[in-house]
């Protein structure tokens, strides 16, 4: 079984997180023993190694520069602008706004109030990537979750979504 760090807090769930340098992250509620967390861990060594195997693999995110950052949220604002524009006009679907981010754990989110921010990051990734990322978030404006309807949803529009999902998790990012 692999070692984690335990938080315990006022919530109802057990759940698993590998942090970026592949710590396990073990969050359980306040009243929950030991022997349960342990074997929670332990029922889950699979996903344990199959997504450190992930991490080992993610890009590298080195030192940017302000330079560089600032280089890549205009580059983000513009071409994530334009490449949700043109899949929302061919998925049908409309974000009251796009934001670009500094988001380091996800690329992209959908809020509740319609609006889709993408992380300056994701500028990083090959363009199936990223065009991928926008289509998922659009779909979230239709489905806020990740039940079936919402992937054949993502599937109708983006038939090789899984094969860009995989490559998004994959890819060396561009330099």
């Amino acid at each position: 079984m692999h070692n984690y760090t335990l938080i315990r807090s006022k919530r109802r769930t057990i759940s698993l997180r590998i942090a970026q340098n592949c710590d396990v992250i073990v969050r359980a509620p306040l009243f929950c023993s030991k022997i349960t967390i342990d074997k929670f861990v332990a029922d889950h060594e699979s996903w344990i190694e199959k997504h450190i195997k992930i991490k080992k693999n993610e890009p590298s995110i080195e030192e940017l520069t302000k330079e560089q950052i600032k280089c890549l949220k205009i580059k983000a604002k513009k071409e994530l602008t334009e490449k949700t524009r043109i899949y929302s006009e061919k998925i049908g679907l409309y974000p009251a706004y796009v934001k670009i981010t500094s988001a380091s754990r996800r690329f992209g989110s959908c809020t509740q109030k319609n609006g889709i921010c993408y992380s300056y990051r994701l500028m990083l990734y090959p363009e199936k990537a990223i065009d991928y990322v926008v289509v998922h978030e659009l779909c979230h404006l239709k489905h806020k979750n990740h039940q079936k309807p919402f992937y054949d949803l993502v599937k109708m529009h983006m038939p090789d979504y899984k094969q860009r999902d995989k490559l998004l998790k994959t890819a060396t990012r561009i330099p």
